[in-house]
Formats: C-alpha cells, sequence, structure tokens
C-alpha cells in the first residue's frame, strides 16, 4: 500500500500553503514535514539530494519528487483529483490558467520576494516603499483579469487562484488594496477567504508572514540603533 505524499514546507511560505490550498481542495491528506529555511534545514544534504535547488515546497510521492508549487498543484490535480475543473484539461482553458500561473511566479511572487529576502537573509532594516508600490501595480493587472468573471480565469475557481490568493494574502496589510480602486480585487479577496478551508490553510500563515516580516524589520532597526549607541 502507497503511503503518504510527503509535503516539505513552512506555514509562512505562500508557495507551500498554495499547495496545501489545493490538497484540501481535492481532498488529498498529505504528510506534512515543516522545514525551516530561515535557520538553513533546506540545505541539508538530505534535502538537497530530493530538490536540487534546495526550494520549498517539494513533495515526495513514494519516489517521485516534484518541486515549485504551481506543478505540484497541477501534478496533484491531474493525478488525485476527481475532476479537472482546478487544472482543466481543455487546452484553450488549460492555457488561460497557465497564464495566471505564470503571472504568480514571474509577477506577483517575484515581487514579493524581492521586497522580503534582503529582509529576512540580508539583513536589511526597512521596507521600501517603492517595493510595496511595486506590488501594487500587480493589482491593476488583477482587476482587469477579474473582469471576467469571479476567479482569475473566468467562472470556475482553479489552482491559480489558491497560487495569487497564497502570495496576495501575505503582502495585503502592507501593500494594501483599495477597494475603492480595485473592487473586483477586493472582492476576490472576500470570495477566497469565504471557502471553508481557507482559514486553516492559508489565513493562519499569511497572517504569521507579515507579523514576522514587520517584526524582523523592528529587530533589524533596533540592533541598529544599538550599534551606533
Amino acid at each position: 500500500m502507497a503511503s503518504k505524499i510527503v509535503l516539505f514546507y513552512r506555514p509562512l511560505s505562500p508557495p507551500s500553503r498554495a499547495v496545501l490550498l489545493t490538497a484540501k481542495a481535492i481532498g488529498l491528506n498529505l504528510e506534512l514535514k515543516d522545514i525551516n529555511v530561515l535557520t538553513g534545514e533546506h540545505l541539508t544534504p538530505e534535502f538537497r539530494k530530493l530538490n536540487p535547488q534546495h526550494t520549498i515546497p517539494t513533495i515526495n510521492d513514494n519516489g517521485i519528487i516534484v518541486y515549485d508549487s504551481h506543478a505540484i498543484s497541477a501534478y496533484l490535480v491531474d493525478k488525485y483529483s476527481d475532476n479537472d475543473s482546478l487544472y482543466p484539461k481543455d487546452l484553450v482553458r488549460r492555457a488561460h490558467v497557465n497564464s495566471r500561473l505564470h503571472f504568480n511566479s514571474g509577477f506577483l511572487f517575484a515581487r514579493l520576494r524581492y521586497l522580503f529576502e534582503p529582509i529576512f537573509f540580508m539583513n536589511e532594516d526597512v521596507i521600501p516603499e517603492w517595493k510595496v508600490e511595486y506590488i501594487q501595480k500587480c493589482w491593476i493587472f488583477m482587476e482587469e483579469f477579474l473582469e471576467k468573471g469571479d476567479y482569475v480565469c473566468g467562472d470556475e475557481l482553479t489552482i491559480a487562484d489558491f497560487c495569487c490568493i497564497a502570495t496576495v494574502s501575505s503582502i495585503d496589510k502592507i501593500a494594501v488594496i483599495d477597494p475603492e480602486k480595485f473592487p473586483r480585487l477586493f472582492a476576490w479577496t472576500r470570495r477566497m477567504q469565504a471557502i471553508p478551508f481557507y482559514s486553516s490553510e492559508n489565513a493562519k500563515g499569511a497572517a504569521a508572514f507579515q507579523k514576522s516580516l514587520l517584526s524582523t524589520v523592528a529587530k533589524r532597526k533596533a540592533e541598529l540603533t544599538n550599534k551606533v549607541k
């Protein structure tokens, strides 16, 4: 009998939470292994053998290793879901989902990562306003995406929504979404929050991420002040 799929993840990690949302949506139970990247647990020889990029999330599906949250989410739906609504097999619909997945990886998460990596890993002690505004430029695109339906690919919930909300919810208290300027995007965030498993699989981790980001900035500033004294 096959064992559970192992997910190497971190609750604060937006990509990890995208996979958690996908797995919960298709009723898939995962064996969770928390990897603390801040203490270098992703750099061990054992983990590097699994994933030479040493990134989370990573899954081990009984010897099949997949990494990158977008690839993992697509793989899980293709292999384990009873239907293809979250990741359509129709080539045109799938292409639209893929385009939003690439938007998340190339725009949303890339800009979030550009903001948080120097703070968590390079001792930066400030959140530059221009980086916040750089993220908020993505809200313009998302508002346009949502002209065509309730979700980022139209009227059907897909893994692209899970990937995008995991990122957006990790910075929305800092890169605020103005409901007057972006009413469709604001409504989409509320729609995603209404999903029954949203709180357990994403909201708590997203709140913890933002809290950790702000507390790390405060800590860095305090350390700098002490050095000056």
